[in-house]
């Protein structure tokens, strides 16, 4: 087949698509991404073809505004309020990337296009082209179940329907979000402004979803359809070629396992204030520590860091976090997952999106504390999360049982192979 894929958003938005991408090719699958331009590279350097996208997206993020939305969006509800307050600035965004991603669409001529929910227009791409689509995605959010509620929703006592409802809600604003962006496009492809029914192609058929997470982090609800499934996670592991930096060999070896802390990609409003922060938090718990500033989650520049500390670059989790004692960082899905594969215990601070979900899920599991969101991170209550979280040894063998089930799943290839079925 020819596959297009369809993501948006940050590094975390892109790797586990990569993965994906290389086991489809490995497949004998013709695929190409279509992502922002920033990951071109990357992209590439994986022998995977690659469609651009402009960077608006990312180029918000960075800016005063993006970070403040980051930091103050904690749940779902607030989330549409900074929405409907920036829509003035995001809808000419949204209107160019359902342009230039239907330029990749039709250009490619796809058989399947698999998409990311925040690619605005895939349903409709493949309704124009008469191809199929899935929903390939890392977050139980747009599948019906009466066994938990769609993420970003408190679990109420309320019993099924309750839980069905949210997702209902969730299918309400999709819809109209969605909408008002490609309606304009549809137009300009002479197509009804009426859009198939929600998750279901023109014909009728069911759109299917992959969900990149393990079932033993959150398990497969009993009542999803056949075309929905949970596949595992989707790693996209260091290459064997990768030399660390002796520096950082050194520093591993002449002591205790450390603990790893980074905010990955994500940009808060003073990223050297939050390094202070983290610096005094290791500081007060008397642990060593590798601090990784990642893609500007840290500005570690000209600190005078003590011998327990070392500040690194980007360095791959596969190989990293094995080594550490405890993993601290923002929640990303990606990065939560490289450290529960790890079998590492787990605190994060979230900024925003579906990072507070995961902090939930992490101290459902009983392999992390309590999530501290970045709004309220200071150092005390960082430390203390750190000293009782280091301290807590039977939080430490669940941490080490959990990773046992992860690391031997194959997440992409179980993906491969229900691509494949849908060919069938």
């Amino acid at each position: 087949m020819r596959i297009l894929v369809l993501t948006v958003g940050t590094r975390g938005d892109v790797q586990p698509y990569v993965a994906l991408a290389g086991g489809l090719k490995e497949a004998g699958h013709v695929v190409q991404i279509c992502t922002c331009q920033v990951f071109e590279g990357f992209i590439r350097s994986h022998g995977i073809d690659y469609a651009p996208l402009n960077n608006d997206l990312r180029d918000f993020m960075e800016s005063d505004e993006g970070r403040s939305a980051m930091e103050t969006t904690t749940n779902l509800f607030q989330m549409v309020r900074a929405g409907i307050r920036l829509m003035p600035k995001l809808t000419d965004m949204m209107h160019r990337q359902v342009n230039e991603m239907w330029t990749a669409a039709e250009a490619f001529e796809p058989d399947l296009i698999l998409f990311h929910k925040k690619a605005i227009g895939a349903e409709d791409f493949a309704e124009r082209l008469g191809c199929r689509c899935a929903l390939a995605f890392y977050l139980p959010l747009y599948v019906p179940t009466g066994e938990s509620p769609a993420f970003g929703f408190p679990r109420l006592p309320l019993g099924r329907w309750y839980n069905r409802a949210t997702y209902r809600l969730i299918e309400f604003i999709s819809r109209r979000s969605g909408a008002r962006f490609v309606g304009k496009w549809r137009r300009s492809q002479g197509m009804t402004a009426k859009r198939p029914a929600y998750f279901r192609h023109a014909g009728g058929s069911p759109v299917a979803a992959l969900h990149a997470y393990s079932p033993s982090v959150i398990p497969r609800p009993c009542d999803w359809p056949d075309h929905a499934t949970v596949t595992g996670y989707w790693f996209l592991d260091a290459s064997t070629e990768f030399i660390p930096d002796p520096t950082l060999v050194k520093f591993l070896q002449q002591g205790p396992p450390p603990i790893y802390v980074g905010f990955g990609s994500i940009f808060g409003r003073d990223p050297r204030a939050t390094a202070e922060r983290v610096i005094e938090a290791v500081r007060l718990s008397g642990q060593r520590a590798l601090l990784a500033a990642g893609w500007g989650g840290m500005d570690l520049n000209k600190f005078d860091l003590p011998e327990t500390m070392l500040s690194i670059d980007a360095v791959p989790h596969d190989w990293l976090f094995p080594q550490v004692s405890a993993v601290v960082h923002h929640g990303g899905c990606g990065t939560t997952a490289a450290g529960l594969r790890a079998g590492r215990r787990t605190i994060i601070c979230p900024f925003f999106g579906d990072q507070p979900f995961w902090g939930r899920v992490v101290q459902d599991l009983g392999v992390g504390p309590q999530p501290i969101p970045q709004r309220k991170l200071t150092p005390k209550r960082l430390a203390n999360a750190i000293s009782q979280t280091m301290e807590d040894r039977e939080m430490e063998v669940r941490a080490d049982q959990l990773g046992k089930p992860i690391r031997s799943e194959s997440g992409v290839q179980n993906a491969v192979r229900f691509i494949d079925e849908l060919s069938v």
